[in-house]
């Protein structure tokens, strides 16, 4: 199977949790192209970029056994972790912004309000938790990772109506859930 070109990413994936040494090639030559050409549409310069696509291949290959086809695409998966890794180089390339002295800090949080912050964040979590993983990785993609629809749509492989239809429905299932919290 891995002999194949056309085997399909997920059958690949698999493979290379078995630790087959040619399937992970076959997906190495599929996949690190398109990982450096995201990071350099993204702003990367092309030695970063490939360096980044590298590193994400290596994660690939030792979190293969971790893939879960029924929460993504294969495709979806491998660009997830090539952007994160794209995302925490980029933080530990950028210095920390210095504080404004002429700002004084927040006054401490009352324990109740902090209470019930803490109570809500939760409450949130635990309906996220219930949505279906399509929506679920659409709205972190959306929400948490601040991306565009746009991108959405390529991350996940998904035409652009669709990456609409499962952030509506799950913003309407939030809204049902949580329409005390509004």
């Amino acid at each position: 199977m891995t002999d194949a070109p056309d085997a399909t990413p997920a059958a690949l994936i698999a493979a290379v949790a078995r630790g087959d040494r040619a399937a992970f090639s076959v997906l190495f030559g599929q996949f690190a192209p398109r990982i450096k050409a995201l990071l350099m549409r993204r702003g990367t310069q092309a030695a970063e970029a490939e360096e980044l696509a590298q590193e994400a291949m290596l994660a690939i290959w030792r979190k293969a056994a971790q893939f879960d086809p029924s929460r993504a695409t294969a495709a979806a998966w491998i660009f997830a972790i090539a952007r994160n890794l794209s995302i925490d180089a980029h933080r530990r390339a950028s210095p920390a912004p210095a504080p404004d002295p002429g700002l004084a800090p927040d006054p401490p949080a009352i324990a109740d309000a902090l209470l019930d912050e803490s109570e809500r964040a939760a409450r949130v979590r635990a309906v996220i938790a219930t949505l279906p993983a399509e929506q679920a990785e659409a709205l972190r993609l959306a929400f948490f990772d601040d991306r565009s629809h746009a991108d959405i749509e390529s991350l996940l492989g998904i035409p652009l109506g669709t990456v609409k239809s499962r952030l509506r429905l799950a913003m309407a299932r939030l809204r049902a859930a949580l329409g005390d919290l509004a």
